[in-house]
């Protein structure tokens, strides 16, 4: 059974000040229950308690998009490894870094 989501992307502050006029807002469809998969991300604790949201509905956004349009060549060379890491990550078994949800995030290359 399908789930419908609206999703809404807002800029918190924009050089200071709420920024309302630059709102996307955007229905989509995932077979999955997304809220359910982000509890079941956390409890895995793969990544830190404050990246979960964002890792599983970035990754879940990408997937919907790719399963419908895995044999365009905007996706066919990304396709095979994307399916390898779906398993990698919906396999049972125990975390994969043990995170605890109080580590900072690291910061960018230097």
């Amino acid at each position: 059974m399908p789930h419908t989501y609206r999703i809404t992307i807002q800029p918190k502050e924009d050089y200071g000040c709420v920024r309302p006029d630059r709102t996307l807002t955007f229905d989509v469809t995932n077979h999955d229950d997304l809220l359910s998969l982000v509890a079941r991300v956390q409890q895995r604790r793969i990544l830190p308690q404050q990246e979960v949201a964002e890792f599983t509905f970035g990754l879940k956004l990408l997937a919907e998009v790719m399963v419908r349009h895995h044999r365009e060549p905007l996706f066919k060379e990304l396709w095979p490894h994307f399916r390898e890491f779906m398993k990698y990550l919906k396999r049972p078994g125990p975390t994969a870094q043990g995170y605890e949800g109080n580590e900072k995030r690291p910061g960018p290359p230097t």
